[in-house]
C-alpha cells in the first residue's frame, strides 16, 4: 500500500507487474489502483473487463 501511495504522490509508475500483483492479492487495492490509473493515463495501463492491460505490450 505504501508503494501505491508514493506512486500517487510522485506520479512515478510502480510498474505493471507490481500493479498486477496488488490487483490479484487484494480486491480493496483494486479501487486504489483504478484511481491511480485514472490520474496517470500516461502510464499506459488501464482496466478492461476487470483486468489490467498494459498498452505498451
Amino acid at each position: 500500500m505504501q508503494k501505491l501511495k508514493v506512486a500517487g504522490n510522485s506520479g512515478q509508475n510502480p510498474g505493471f507487474d507490481f500493479l498486477q500483483e496488488c490487483w490479484s492479492d487484494d480486491p480493496t487495492l483494486q479501487i486504489v489502483i483504478k484511481k491511480l490509473l485514472a490520474k496517470f493515463p500516461q502510464w499506459g495501463i488501464s482496466c478492461v473487463d476487470g483486468e489490467l492491460v498494459d498498452w505498451n505490450e
